[in-house]
């Protein structure tokens, strides 16, 4: 009886049609010209923002609008520098010297503490990890009213040293558990055999640990640096002085209750992204070998 089910299910299957060059190369041109589509709805408001900084303000009003520039003004990225309400080459400065140093420190406290979390069973350590994913859900506007006295205490509020804290602050907690989680992947087996070799603690993260999570802390990086490059709500109110301030507030000068100086929001816009765009080209294979890690075994 089973054998004749077997045989009956064998007969009555459908095979599977091979795969010819000619179908692979038809699939390849789906899939293309699926991801150009896409591409094109992603890029499309950032071809809008450069094409309406190349253009005068009465330009970018007109009814009906032009996409394309009538008039080009390339000078619109040098004007805005020279602007008087909105000093942009420190705010600038301001913003590359807050994201850089956030995020190095950031990497500094979350590589030692992913790598203890993931290598020791020490008492609380769920309840230390639960409360690290806690703090992952506060955004720096709730708590912005105790951070700005606790920074008059401590005489660096409208510094970027208290932006420093805010932003490492506030983007430790998803470094922690995606290095956490990068680290528990390795194999103790290749910790011990290191140890067996004379290596120490602290050489066993530099040289065997490290260059094995270079991927997640890739990924870590730039998912921090992005944060701090544009944090908005707790710039606005803990630096008060234009110097100061970055990009994302000195953008927001531009912006008045009667008048909008478009093209240079759009400018503005565009100088802000191209870092942003530049570290994703740098370290895009990094990249996504980071967020694919663990996805097949």
């Amino acid at each position: 009886m089973t054998t004749r089910v077997r045989v009956r299910e064998q007969t009555t299957a459908t095979p599977l049609a091979p795969v010819t060059p000619a179908r692979r190369a038809r699939r390849r041109w789906e899939l293309t010209a699926i991801g150009v589509v896409l591409a094109a709805v992603f890029l499309l408001p950032f071809v809008v923002m450069v094409l309406g900084s190349l253009k005068s303000r009465a330009e970018i009003l007109r009814i009906p609008p032009t996409y394309l520039p009538r008039s080009w003004h390339p000078d619109n990225y040098a004007t805005m520098w020279d602007t008087p309400e909105t000093p942009l080459p420190f705010n600038l400065v301001s913003t590359i010297i807050i994201a850089v140093s956030a995020t190095l420190l950031v990497l500094a406290v979350a590589i030692p503490a992913g790598y203890y979390t993931a290598r020791h069973r020490f008492p609380g350590r769920a309840v230390f990890l639960g409360v690290v994913l806690v703090t992952q859900m506060l955004q720096p506007t709730v708590l912005v009213t105790g951070l700005i006295r606790e920074f008059f205490a401590l005489g660096i509020n409208d510094t970027w040293l208290a932006m420093i804290l805010v932003n490492a602050a506030f983007n430790l907690s998803f470094a922690v558990w995606i290095l956490h989680s990068f680290f528990a992947a390795i194999p103790v087996e290749i910790e011990e055999a290191a140890m067996l070799d004379g290596l120490g603690r602290a050489q066993i993260l530099l040289r065997v640990s490290l260059p094995l999570v270079w991927p997640g802390i890739v990924t870590a990086t730039i998912f921090v640096a992005v944060a701090c490059w544009n944090e908005f709500a707790a710039s606005l109110v803990v630096l008060t002085t234009p110097e100061n301030q970055p990009l994302s507030v000195a953008l927001t000068k531009f912006v008045g209750q009667y008048d909008t100086a478009w093209q240079y929001v759009f400018a503005i816009s565009t100088v802000g992204i191209v870092p942003v765009v530049l570290l994703f080209a740098l370290i895009e294979k990094r990249l996504v070998a980071g967020l694919t890690a663990g996805s097949v075994k």
